[in-house]
């Protein structure tokens, strides 16, 4: 399966427009945003889990990275509230789940393969001092990417010119990107050479943003 596969073009997806799809594992359900691949993907995806749910054991061949947008996710190493940021490289494993159910946004098969760095953070807590009205967090730095968390205020401008492609999910209210408003749930991504230049609407925004990564995308090698 291939979808939004051209990593040379500008892609926006208002997510929560869009209609949820099964996965296999009842009870989980899925909005995909983009992949290369069946069951085993390169993919970037909205998962929900309803209350009770879990998903199979397995192993992160490729990695996995993901925030939890609502809900508590749950796995054999702990309870993971709304706001946390996680990254699970290659080589771990969980017995994913939700007793009370929960969203997360989820990104498989797109770690440096050598990569070992598992952690997880509040996202809210590593917010920097704000600076012309943009608090940001930087959550993980390597010689591929660059992830961050930002809290724009009403009318603040988060401006990145990092090569090597962006994303940026909107987490929370509004903000304004090359003339196209992008509400909660919006997922943007722009290809190498584009920078991001995003202004909150009215209420503000949070955003979750990953730089330099789009230079790497390509299949799963299963």
């Amino acid at each position: 399966m291939e979808l939004n596969a051209d990593f040379s073009e500008r892609v926006v997806i208002h997510s929560e427009q869009i209609d949820w799809i099964a996965s296999p594992m009842p009870g989980v359900d899925r909005r995909m945003l983009d992949r290369i691949g069946g069951e085993v993907a390169r993919a970037t995806t909205i998962v929900r889990y309803a209350p009770g749910s879990t998903f199979s054991a397995h192993t992160h061949t490729g990695g996995e990275e993901f925030i939890v947008l609502d809900g508590v996710f749950q796995d054999e190493h702990g309870d993971y509230p709304v706001g946390t940021y996680v990254r699970n490289p290659p080589t771990t494993s969980h017995t994913p789940g939700s007793a009370p159910g929960c969203t997360i946004f989820v990104k498989l098969w797109q770690f440096d393969m050598d990569d070992r760095n598992q952690f997880r953070k509040d996202m809210a807590e590593a917010l920097a001092a704000p600076v012309d009205g943009v608090a940001t967090a930087e959550l993980h730095r390597d010689s591929r990417e660059t992830v961050t968390f930002s809290h724009l205020a009403p009318g603040a401008t988060l401006d990145n010119a990092d090569i090597g492609g962006s994303e940026m999910l909107v987490l929370d209210g509004s903000v304004s990107e090359s003339g196209e408003t992008l509400g909660k749930g919006a997922w943007l991504r722009l290809p190498d050479g584009q920078g991001l230049s995003a202004t909150a609407g009215p209420e503000g925004a949070k955003v979750w943003v990953k730089t330099g990564h789009l230079r790497y995308a390509k299949a799963p090698a299963t």
